[in-house]
């Protein structure tokens, strides 16, 4: 907690707010893009299944 006081007086509140929301959506962003290799993966794989009958 004391680092985030810190880091709010030494760079800013607008910096600080900004740098807290990258990271969050950074971690989603990561998330949405296993997602969407995911549903790739098994989109190829219907599609294979689907040539095969």
């Amino acid at each position: 907690m004391d680092h985030i006081v810190n880091l709010i007086g030494n760079v800013g509140f607008p910096i600080a707010v900004s740098l807290y929301l990258l990271v969050r959506v950074e971690q989603k962003l990561e998330v949405l893009t296993l997602t969407i290799s995911n549903l790739a993966q098994i989109m190829n794989l219907l599609h294979e299944e689907k040539k095969q009958r």
